[in-house]
């Protein structure tokens, strides 16, 4: 069967269908609950496995130990 003959039979059946009363139905609803579902669980993954990281930046090799202040600053009274 072509692909223009398997056409002719779906456009009368596509014309009988009401535009205002077509709904995503229970299989729609089912497929938002899952993906719902899912990335809550995520979520709830992800909040769990950030607060097991403990980082502390490591210094940079051969960077000077921070001075306090700001180089060329003088303190005026």
């Amino acid at each position: 069967m072509y692909a223009t003959q398997a056409l002719t039979h779906v456009v009368p059946l596509a014309a009988e269908l009401d535009k205002n009363k077509v709904t995503p139905g229970v299989l729609g609803f089912l497929v938002f609950a899952a993906l719902a579902v899912g990335v809550w669980q995520l979520m709830k993954s992800m909040n769990r496995h950030m607060g097991r990281v403990n980082f502390e930046e490591a210094p940079e090799p051969g960077a000077a130990p921070a001075a306090e202040g700001t180089p060329g600053a003088s303190a005026k009274k």
